[in-house]
């Protein structure tokens, strides 16, 4: 019984170093996050800009991935207690300190279908009347079909 066990181990390690060593190399890691941006004529909106309760907006982004784009996502949330994101770029003027009563809140998550390279974000989103203005952040976010993740934030006012 004793030498089956040994056998069956000293087999099994075998199999395992075997199976574990490959001379593929073709296997291509990603290391390529996928790209954001608001930069262009088309993206919106811009830092700083003022969006005025009651009117519809379309929200615009360039996504891009070297391999597929799998997902994005569109964050909008008041910024009423001044905080930041780590990817946050220009920083506006913002009005004092204040707790929220009726911030408006925009989350939602969409798929990217058809394993594009290039992908422009489209969202129609209408401010509602009877939400709080002030400071607010619009926050896009982006993932490849690998997992890699980006996503940008931009200071932004509603107004009424």
């Amino acid at each position: 019984m004793k030498l089956t066990s040994t056998y069956f181990y000293f087999v099994f390690s075998i199999m395992l170093l075997i199976t574990s060593c490959s001379s593929d190399d073709s296997i291509n890691i990603d290391e390529e996050k996928p790209t954001i941006t608001i930069n262009y004529i088309e993206g919106f909106p811009q830092a700083c800009e003022q969006l005025v309760k009651g009117e519809t907006y379309t929200f615009k982004a360039q996504v891009t991935d070297n391999r597929a784009l799998a997902s994005y996502s569109l964050d909008l949330h008041h910024n009423f207690d001044h905080h930041t994101h780590d990817d946050q770029g220009e920083t506006c003027d913002l009005e004092p300190i204040k707790v929220a009563v009726n911030p408006f809140i925009y989350m939602q998550n969409f798929n990217i279908e058809g394993e594009l390279t290039t992908y422009e974000i489209n969202i129609s989103i209408t401010i509602p009347n009877d939400i709080d203005t002030g400071d607010y952040h619009c926050a896009y976010s982006v993932t490849d079909v690998t997992g890699w993740q980006s996503r940008t934030s931009i200071d932004i006012k509603i107004i009424e």
